[in-house]
């Protein structure tokens, strides 16, 4: 029983990346379908109890779960200390610390 859940979890991990993959490819076409491509992988990975791993989690806003895009529908600003990341769609704030940006 426990190898089935591994493998479920290895699958729910490359339909994440997948779906994120695809998010940005089709956000520039269609920003609506990028969008839902993010709240699937949201969905699988509380379905599976799979982390979304780090530089995937950057580019999703934590808030309203719209795929992010640097100059589009998201500002990115370096402070000294953190990397601040603002969802123009929601006005959410990210701020991530940033240990060797100079």
């Amino acid at each position: 029983m426990k190898m089935y859940k591994v493998q479920q979890k290895k699958i729910a991990l490359e339909r994440i990346k997948g779906l994120f993959s695809f998010a940005s490819q089709s956000f520039n076409l269609n920003p609506i379908r990028s969008h839902r491509y993010i709240q699937l992988a949201k969905k699988i990975s509380t379905k599976f109890k799979v982390k979304i791993p780090k530089p995937l989690r950057r580019r999703m806003c934590k808030n309203c779960f719209h795929y992010l895009q640097a100059g589009s529908n998201a500002t990115i600003r370096y402070n000294k200390s953190r990397i601040i990341i603002t969802c123009k769609d929601c006005n959410n704030i990210m701020r991530i610390p940033a240990y060797n940006i100079h």
